[in-house]
């Protein structure tokens, strides 16, 4: 078995329910996305985080709008819609159901 190919495969699947979950506290950058994914050693490249936030505007979680930077061209900033807190919460409740699950499997 190849545990890093597990590993990886587990965060990835939480990978949009977190991408949510940051968005739902402030409208944030891509940037500013990738580095609190990082932080939390849940680590994602360009290359992954912007079909994961297009899926997420095309399914109608999540709006943009277009802010002028004092460093380069304008930035395009994510944030939560109505739809998108909605999907979050149901995937809150989820991720809750699920930890409690393996809680109760890992401490038999």
């Amino acid at each position: 078995m190849n545990v890093e190919n597990s590993k990886a495969q587990m965060k990835k699947g939480v990978l949009e329910y977190c991408i949510l979950s940051i968005l739902s506290k402030n409208s944030c950058y891509a940037s500013d996305i990738i580095k609190e994914l990082k932080a939390a050693k849940v680590i994602v490249v360009e290359g992954t985080l912007y079909p994961l936030l297009t899926r997420q505007k095309n399914a109608g979680l999540l709006s943009y709008r277009w802010e002028e930077s004092v460093q380069g061209p304008p930035r395009k900033y994510y944030e939560l819609t109505d739809i998108g807190q909605q999907v979050l919460g149901e995937l809150e409740k989820s991720w809750e159901e699920l930890v409690a699950s393996v809680d109760q499997i890992r401490n038999k």
